[in-house]
This record gives C-alpha cells, structure tokens and sequence, in this order.
C-alpha cells in the first residue's frame, strides 16, 4: 500500500526527538505546500501564537465546552515533539499548517467510554474532569500503535502477542526486550534518516495487517464497547477527508504527520463515500480552545498521561544537544559528557561527592557499556548504570533525585499575554505580575511577614485561591518561633489548575468578586456549625470582608437552634484563631467575639449531660473536642471562661459514671491549671485504680490522665507509687486484659521518659524514691565532699552561698568560697 504521489505520510512516535528531527529533515527536503498534523482543528485559530516569543514549551492545548468546564481535553507539546517541530516549521516559513483530527466539538459530545488515568498522590484533584489527551492510552506508550482499550496487557499464548502489543513482537523478534526500547534504538538514535518514514510505513502496514487477520482480534473486537470502535473509525475517516480536501485545493506536496499507527489508514484515499457515510450525524457541541503551561512531569508515563514517554527531560536534553539546523553540533560523545556534566553538577547541589575525575570514569563506563551492546550512542540504560555505579558507589537512593530533576524534569511551559483566557485567569496573572508571585512547577517555600502590605496581599490572594479548590499554596505550621506574623507556604503550580480557574469564572471575573460570591453561596450550603465557623475562618484569612456579614447571620442563626454540644465545640477553634490572631491581619474581630463567648457558655452548660454514658468510641472523640476546647479557653485568656471551664473539669472529675478517659484527662487538666495539687491528683488516681473499679475502666482512667506525657509519674513518686501498687495486685486475668491499653498509653512517651522509666523498674524503686534524684540516707552523706562542690556550683551560677554550718578548714578550700 502506498500513499497518492502527492500524498507524503510521516508515521511519527508523540514527544520522539528521534522523529522530530527525521521529520525536520523531511520537510526540508520535500519543501511541502500544505502541512496536515493529526491534532484537534477546533484549535486551529490559536495556532498564530505558536510562534510568538514568548511561548515556550511545554505547553497544551486546552479544548473545553463553556457550558460545562469540567468536560475538557488536553493535547499536550514539548518542544521535541514531532507535531510540535512540524507546527512550527509551517508556521515560520509561511506555509499553510492544519489539525486534521476528529473536531472535539464532536468528540465531546459523545458520552466518555471510560475515565481516564489519573496521576498517583493527586486526591485534591477534580475527579470529573475529563483528561482525554493528544493520544489514546495504550499499553505501550513509545508510539500510538492500536485503538485504545482492546489488548490484554499479558497475552496468554504467542498468537495473541501481535494482538496485545504489536510494536512489541516486533521487537522481540528483532532481539529486544520491549517494544520502547526497539523504537529508542531503530528511530530515536538514529543518525540517517533516509527513507525511515517509507519503512515506518511498511511495517505498520504488516502490524495492521496481521493484527485484523488474526482471530483473536475478531473476538476481543467483539468484546470492545463500540464507542471506542465507531470512535477510532470516525478519526481515521475524517483524517482521509482533511487530506482529500487539500488535494481539491490543488495542493501539490502534501505532508501528513500522524501517529505511526495511523499511516497505513491514510495511505488509502480510495474510499470517499464510505468516509462520508461513517461521519454522517455526527452529534456535536460548542467548544473553546486556549492554551495553557504544561510540564514534563505531566509528560511522563506515571502521570497517567496515556502516551506518556519516560524521559522528557533526557528527551529535552537529546534534542539540545542536536537541531535541524545544525545536525553535526553535537557528537554522540559530547552528548553522553553533558548528560554526566549535569548529573554530576545536581549531585553537588545536594552535597554529594561527585568529582571530575568521576565524571569521566562514568563517560567511559556508559560508552564501553553501549560498545558491549553493539550501539553507536549510550542510551539513558547505559547512562543510569554508569551513574549508579560510579557517581553514586552503588546506591540506589541518589538515582532517584536523578530520575525527578534530570530524566523526568521539572520545567513549565509559558504561554503569551495574548493567548485567550477567562476574566479571571486574566485576573490571576495579573496579581501574580504585581505581587511578584512567579509560577514554577517545582515546590518553592515562601515566607510571609505579614506586617507587609506586600505581603499580606500575597496571602489573601493564596487564601482566596484555596476556596476554589486551587491549591497553588499549601499553608505550613511555623515552627521557627518567628511569631504569629509570619507564614510559612509551600507553591507548586499545577496544570489542572487552569481548568478550576475556568469553573470558577462563573462566579465573578476577578478572584476577589468570585471568592465573595462562592463563600456566600457555600454559607447557604452549609450543613452544621462546625462547617460554618471553618468557612468563617478562611474568609477572614482571605480579607473578605463583604462576605463576613453574610456568614455571620448565618452563623447565629444556626448556633441559636445548635444543640449538639460536640458541633458546638468543634466550632469554636476557627473562630478563637481569628481572635487570638485577627490584629496581625487587620482583621475586625468585634463581630466574632459575643458569637464565641455564646458557645463558651452554651458549651459549659451541656458538656457534662453530653459525658453521660458514653462507649469508648464516643469516649475517643468527645476527648479530642476536650483538648481542643481547652486550647481554646487557655489562649483566649478571659479569666470569665477560664473560671467556668475549671469550674466544669472539676464537675466531670466528680461525675459518676464518666467515661476513665475523660475522667483522667480531666484531672490532668485540672493539675496543669494548679486547681489540682499532685496529692489530691493521685488521692483521685488511687480511687480510680482501686479494687471495685473495673480493670478496663481504670486502665482507661490511667490513659486519659498519662497520655502524651510520661513527665508527670516521673516527677510525681506518689502518683508512681500508686501505680505501681495497683499493677502489682491485679489477678493474671485481669493483667492480661489491660495490659493492651497500658503499652497503648506508654506508647505515646517520648523515648527518653520510657527509658527513664525502665531504668527506675529495673532498679527496683518505688513509693518516695521513685523520684528522679537518687535518695542518700544522712548516715551515708559526706557533708564537707558535697561543701566543696557547692562551692564551685555557686560560682558558676553567680550566687552568694550561705553556709549554715562548719566548713573544712583546709585553706585550699576556703579559698573558693
């Protein structure tokens, strides 16, 4: 089979640096009058701004239905990809270039077959956005050979093996391991690209061939929905179409660049009518087309991206190495020492040991490596294991810095000013410009000082973002001691984003007037208080004030009817945060406090009628709202709460039938508040551990009151005594039984107080001389040795010692005094 004379197929790997620069050199050589790239030709409009300056890969063409956002398509580019080059070359020297895909705007209005593939570790990502790519998935991403979804990825006998993968058998015939590398070796690395297209075409057309012989494919397209069958056809038939339509218009020399598996479909023109009849009805949608900075990590296989490659940053790297334009600028050799060079500088970045000396051991163990294996040029195989063995001392663990920042990469694409955005993505790049927030798809750690116009602004506007659900920035706890004016962000930007910024346009055309109209909508939404009280407190963080009042009526209307006394007090940390820090924000906190001196008493009220009668699950949860009720009341710091809540504790403490674990932390609380002293604290232990209480419920008693901190029985030898005594005592059964809760509390010391513990256990020690210091009978006790050191300990400290008594006259002595 082969193409019309006019007619010149380019079968192409997706993101091949190999095919691109073959197909550069093609092109230069047949001089084309028309370029046709299987692409969306919805997109053709902004196909102008591929050549501005300011565009710079890796970028993606975003296709959307304005009506409904989430349904959206990305047909991702890097400047190595074939149809990138092909784009671009048309472009440039004036010739006409045009997608000839299926249009999208009849793609998206078929139902989808099945959801796509998402990246690993990306929860917080829309689950309903539709990520249908450049190329179909398939289970060998090196090059788009077979319509998605119809091969076993383990086929059970030989005969399905062409069915399953056919790039694959063909490379096991030729001695490989996997189709991938075959194609790195045959196309990619290849230096003489004379007629490579031409035998692309032939062996594609074998594949095709034999794959629709075989019966086994008969069955499993059987088996396939016939979305995916009718939708494979339909794209073929319209590409056929696009090429027929260049030759009415009397074009001469034809380049069509398509996926390698494409070609032998379009090589055959003969049949027009049946084309037509099979894009007849076809139901169709409005759409619009943008586009938006992608990065290589989205590139990569693990991404989920169906034509995935796994190496876009070493792909990048062959392709610098070597241009169209000057194809001789680089030898095999100077490739594989830039490669090293770069590995060798990223290792020294992270102060590990890579010396020049290293450097060229590595160079020449890659290349002896690819002699061995009867290759002109080291690949990315021979490189890793020459990086590992040499650079790296045989250690697994630096490679993967390599994988992230070399062999993946972490570059982001731009986009020009003029490229076609909503209002509010036009909005955000403005703020960005203006508050110096630069975009990068590596993870930066920026530092707020909040005193800062500058800023504060920064972080109303990251604020406001996260209300969208676009997570540029993730706030971080500050634990530097730099004070509550500071905070602490991690920014990634994501590709997806530019989608959520697309959703949230229906809310207003600048993020501020968005952020307002989505917070009042969600306060109308809002199911319980404790929903409410956390919107409050991120709109506050967001400086919305217009949205404030509304949430606050809110607020009040729902806290009137509240009865749950555990809703009330999860609602109330947001709002003591916004208290306790509101000045540093410039925030006006006068609206939030009787709201949260309300649930302060409502809570005392109601907490110990919600203590009663609680499982232990009840218990566990009604215990954290108990801390963090606490924290509330301790850094609020209004002596009125303060005295209701002890008065509270103390009420709980007393109250029969309460759960031993808040019992014990009830009284732990009351101790660290000096309304306990430690002996009525352990009075109150030994009648928690005594004989007509049940293990279980003593154990449990013991956890509320130790749990966190292991501090309080090491500096406490009546509360050790107490303990010990009631471990001592309990029967086999009983041991055995609480034994689970006790480790579960021990558990939560730190190592040192578990070893202090140990040390006191295995001494033999308890009652009084539990105690941390060691215990000397007066018998024993050399008063004039121990007059001597006070001496010095005096000094040091620079305090005036009183002696009480005689000291040695040995003038030595008297002279340190």
């Amino acid at each position: 089979m082969s193409p019309p004379p006019n007619v010149h197929i380019f079968g192409i790997r997706h993101h091949g640096p190999g095919s691109a620069r073959s197909l550069m050199q093609a092109l230069h050589t047949l001089q084309p009058d028309v370029i046709l790239v299987e692409g969306p030709p919805d997109a053709d409009e902004v196909l102008p701004l591929l050549v501005q300056t300011d565009m710079k890969p890796p970028v993606a063409l975003l296709i959307y239905a304005p009506d409904q956002p989430q349904q959206a398509v990305y047909y991702p580019f890097a400047v190595f990809s074939p149809e990138w080059q092909a784009l671009h070359y048309g472009l440039k020297h004036q010739i006409p270039v045009r997608f000839m895909d299926l249009p999208q705007m009849y793609q998206l209005g078929v139902s989808p077959v099945e959801e796509p593939a998402r990246e690993p570790g990306t929860s917080d990502e829309k689950e309903n956005i539709a990520t249908t790519e450049l190329e179909e998935p398939t289970p060998d991403p090196a090059i788009d050979l077979q319509p998605e979804g119809d091969r076993p990825l383990s086929p059970s006998n030989p005969s399905q093996a062409v069915i399953s993968d056919p790039l694959t058998w063909l490379a096991q015939a030729a001695g490989y391991s996997d189709g991938e590398r075959w194609w790195e070796h045959m196309v990619e690395h290849r230096q003489d690209s004379t007629d490579l297209f031409a035998a692309i075409l032939e062996v594609m057309t074998v594949l095709r061939a034999e794959v629709e012989a075989d019966l086994a494919y008969s069955s499993s397209l059987a088996q396939r929905p016939p979305l995916q069958v009718e939708r494979e056809a339909k794209r073929e038939a319209y590409m056929r179409q696009t090429i027929r339509a260049a030759q009415k218009e009397g074009k001469e020399r034809i380049a069509v660049v398509c996926g390698a598996w494409h070609a032998p479909a379009l090589a055959e023109l003969s049949t027009a009518k049946a084309d037509t009849a099979t894009l007849k009805g076809l139901p169709k949608t409005k759409v619009q087309t943008t586009w938006v900075p992608w990065t290589y990590g989205r590139l990569a296989m693990s991404s989920g991206y169906g034509a995935g490659i796994e190496s876009p940053g070493w792909y990048h790297h062959l392709w610098q190495a070597g241009t169209p334009d000057k194809p001789n600028s680089t030898s095999a050799a100077q490739i594989t020492i830039r490669w090293m060079t770069c590995v060798a500088r990223l290792l020294r970045q992270q102060d590990l040991d890579a010396s020049s000396a290293s450097v060229i051991e590595a160079v020449r163990l890659a290349e002896a490596l690819a002699a061995l294996r009867d290759r002109a040029l080291p690949s990315l195989m021979e490189l890793n294991e020459a990086t590992q063995t040499v650079l790296c001392f045989g250690d697994a663990l630096p490679m993967k810095l390599i994988h992230d920042k070399l062999i993946v990469g972490e570059r982001l694409g731009e986009v020009p000013d003029e490229t076609p955005m909503v209002p509010l993505q036009q909005d955000l790049l403005r703020q960005q410009k203006r508050l110096r927030l630069k975009v990068d798809a590596t993870e930066q750690t920026l530092d707020l000082d909040l005193r800062k116009p500058t800023d504060l602004e920064r972080s109303h506007l990251l604020h406001r973002l996260n209300l969208f659900g676009i997570g540029w920035g993730r706030p971080q706890k500050n634990s530097g001691g730099k004070g509550t004016f500071h905070e602490l962000w991690r920014l990634r930007w994501q590709p997806e984003f530019a989608i959520a910024l697309i959703e949230a346009g229906i809310w207003g055309s600048t993020i501020e007037a968005a952020a307002i109209a989505f917070v009042s909508d969600a306060a109308n939404r809002a199911a319980d208080l404790p929903t409410l009280t956390r919107l409050i407190d991120q709109t506050l963080l967001a400086n919305l004030p217009e949205a404030i009042h509304h949430l606050m009526v809110r607020l009040q209307a729902e806290a009137a009817i509240a009865s749950d006394v555990a809703h009330l007090m999860a609602a109330l940390p947001p709002l003591a945060n916004v208290l306790r820090y509101g000045n540093v924000r410039q925030i006006d906190t006068g609206i939030v406090g009787p709201v949260v001196d309300g649930l302060i008493t409502r809570v005392c009220i109601g907490l110990p009628v919600a203590c009663a009668s609680l499982n232990d699950e009840a218990a566990a949860t009604l215990y954290n709202l108990l801390l963090e009720m606490h924290r509330v009341v301790t850094l609020l710091q209004k002596p009125e709460h303060l005295a209701g809540w002890q008065a509270v504790l103390t009420q709980l403490a007393d109250q029969r039938g309460l759960h031993g674990l808040l019992a014990g932390r009830c009284c732990r609380l009351l101790l660290e508040s000096a309304a306990f002293t430690a002996e009525e604290t352990a009075q109150r232990l030994g009648l928690a551990l005594s004989s007509a209480t049940e293990p279980a419920q003593s154990a449990a008693w013991v956890e509320g009151l130790l749990q966190g901190s292991g501090l309080l029985l090491l500096h406490n030898p009546t509360l050790w005594q107490v303990l010990d005594e009631w471990i001592s005592t309990l029967s086999t059964e009983h041991f055995t039984t609480v034994l689970p809760l006790l480790r579960r509390t021990f558990s939560t010391f730190s190592t040192p107080e578990r070893r202090q513990m140990g040390e006191q256990v295995r001494q033999g020690r308890s009652g009084s001389s539990a105690n941390l210091t060691t215990s000397t009978s007066s018998e024993n006790f050399d008063r004039d040795r121990a007059d001597q050191v006070l001496a010095i300990v005096a000094q040091l400290l620079g305090i005036e010692l009183a002696l009480h008594h005689p000291v040695n006259s040995d003038p030595a002595v008297k002279d340190t005094y």
